[in-house]
């Protein structure tokens, strides 16, 4: 049997907040699959974010073993989860953090500069990872010239560029329309078709139905969904809502 991509046991996350210990997270075990596309929902204050740190290896849990591709990260140093991060995983966030002053095109480059791939090659994996948003036309317009739809896309190439492994979204159509958050998950399950593990964190339960497995979240713990597999998106709605 195939080892998870992502491999979470008895994984907590204890934070020391004025005097007091603050469990985020609580004995959570957790496999993804190569290619899953995953849903972590939960009233605030939960630990959804939390969750999504610590498997984007922003955040080392306090205790428990975390695998990714059968390597243990839990353990792991700062440089090295940095390198971890830079490979294999990209994120998409809430707001867009796109820098106001340089164009689409160079805010989906920075990954790349910091990875020290050299300007030309930087130039054109920009311009091919924009044409798969469907940004081709807009690589040199800055975010405040782009609607919202066209900035949260940018954010998505920018998370794409380094040909991750894991794309991890958290509350990716928060500060969308409905239309345009449709058009933002259309992107999403294009990304999933292509083989990439998708983890999104959502209060939304139309978000979520999106996805084919579904967890939630509540005072630290999975308290739903952690062995679910979910075959289809009917299916999903209903789990969501429940």
């Amino acid at each position: 049997m195939a080892e998870p991509h992502i491999k979470l046991r008895g994984i907590s996350k204890i934070y020391h907040m004025g005097g007091e210990d603050v469990a985020a997270l609580q004995d959570i075990d957790l496999d993804l699959d190569r290619g899953e596309y995953f849903a972590i929902m939960g009233p605030s204050g939960s630990g959804k974010s939390t969750l999504m740190n610590v498997i984007g290896c922003l955040d080392v849990p306090t205790s428990g073993s975390y695998h990714l591709d059968g390597q243990e990260i839990a353990t792991a140093t700062e440089d090295e989860l940095a390198a971890i991060r830079n490979r294999e995983i990209g994120f998409v966030f809430q707001t867009f953090n796109l820098l106001p002053r340089s164009t689409a095109a160079k805010n989906v480059e920075l990954p790349l500069i910091y990875a020290g791939v050299p300007p030309d090659e930087r130039r054109e994996r920009a311009a091919e990872t924009l044409a798969i948003v469907g940004l081709e036309k807009r690589g040199h317009h800055k975010p405040n010239e782009m609607s919202g739809g066209e900035r949260q896309r940018v954010a998505i190439a920018r998370a794409l560029i380094n040909r991750p492994s894991i794309v991890l979204a958290d509350e990716p159509t928060g500060n969308l329309d409905t239309k345009i958050g449709e058009e933002i998950l259309e992107v999403f399950q294009e990304i999933n078709d292509e083989g990439k593990t998708l983890v999104v964190v959502t209060h939304d339960p139309d978000v979520a139905a999106r996805a084919r497995r579904i967890i939630v979240l509540r005072d630290g713990r999975i308290v739903k969904g952690a062995g679910e597999k979910i075959k289809n998106r009917r299916n999903a709605a209903a789990s969501a809502g429940k």
